[in-house]
């Protein structure tokens, strides 16, 4: 699995330590920053993330910012993308099981690193159930077009 991940200057601290997670389970990423704390646009950041995972250069994709809300906006005006935002457990494992989402947002002002950690590992470990949510899922892709 190759993820791409990137925050703006509100999540900077949390993207931080959800990279050292993709180190410590082994997954490959690109980081796509910021390398600095200064104020950013969060849709500079979210983009690339978003084109990458919709072009298939990425599996997967992981956004942070202050609250998650401008990074999962900015990421789902990208055709192909399901970007859910996820501040709980339960809901990383149901965004993968039912909407096969491709990229998670969080906001590093709403949750802190331990459980940030635990939403990631799962939502990474989590596979789409396919089934009767493919239909659901083909209805979203129409609304695209």
């Amino acid at each position: 699995m190759k993820i791409a991940i990137a925050s703006d200057h509100g999540g900077n601290n949390l993207r931080r330590e959800i990279v050292q997670l993709l180190v410590e389970l082994g997954v490959e990423y690109v980081d796509f920053g910021p390398d600095s704390n200064e104020s950013v646009d969060y849709p500079d950041f979210a983009t690339p993330v978003a084109n990458g995972v919709a072009s298939g250069n990425f599996d997967r994709g992981i956004l942070i910012c202050g609250t998650g809300i401008g990074m999962s906006i900015a990421a789902n005006k990208v055709k192909g993308i399901r970007c859910a935002l996820v501040h709980d457990v339960f809901s990383a494992k149901a965004t993968r099981q039912h909407n096969d989402s491709n990229i998670l947002a969080m906001g590093e002002r709403v949750i802190g690193p331990g459980l940030a950690r635990e939403i990631a590992a799962t939502w990474l470990n989590t596979t789409f159930e396919g089934g009767r949510h493919e239909r659901r899922i083909g209805k979203l892709m129409e609304l695209e077009d």
